[in-house]
């Protein structure tokens, strides 16, 4: 089965990183199944049906985004609030998630230094993500960690940007 790969950033189109790594995968769209949420929900309306038929025709799944304030795009949140329904992805009888390999693809405008017990922030990328863990494994998938790029608001060279789509089309390989 495919990887559905649930892209959300609500400016694709002028993004270096999250770009590179959907150019990457779209080279490959024999394996991979890429779902821009902010151009199929422009005005926000998600579709909860359509969603969850979605992943249930779709093997792993692959939750792409940029970091915004410590979190998700406010549209992943709200897919998150209406499409992992109980009865479907958690509960008694919500098995959809159960065992799917689940990963999360993220750039950090900031540097990797900063997100550290010494840093800046206080906190490590990884202490920041918890939510999306602890959101996987409640629905028993399979979390399979995080990719991420660090430092994407200081403009990386073509080279930094070339590697680290390559890099993010190997961690989804190896899921």
């Amino acid at each position: 089965m495919k990887t559905l790969v649930i892209v959300t950033h609500p400016s694709l189109e002028t993004s270096v990183i999250n770009k590179s790594w959907v150019e990457e995968l779209k080279k490959h769209s024999e394996k991979y199944t890429i779902h821009e949420l902010y151009k199929v929900y422009p005005n926000s309306n998600i579709d909860v049906e359509k969603e969850q038929t979605l992943i249930e025709t779709h093997g792993n799944l692959v939750f792409q985004f940029p970091v915004y304030w410590f979190n998700c795009p406010p549209l992943l949140k709200k897919w998150m609030d209406d499409v992992l329904t109980y009865g479907w992805a958690y509960g008694s009888t919500g098995e959809k998630l159960k065992n799917r390999k689940v990963a999360f693809a993220v750039s950090a405008g900031i540097k990797k230094e900063d997100y550290s017990d010494n840093g800046r922030y206080q906190y490590t990328l990884e202490e920041v993500l918890v939510p999306f863990k602890t959101t996987a494994l409640y629905c028993n998938a399979d979390y399979r960690s995080f990719f991420a790029f660090y430092g994407a608001e200081y403009e990386p060279s073509a080279s930094e940007v070339k590697k680290s789509a390559q890099d993010y089309f190997n961690f989804i390989e190896n899921l």
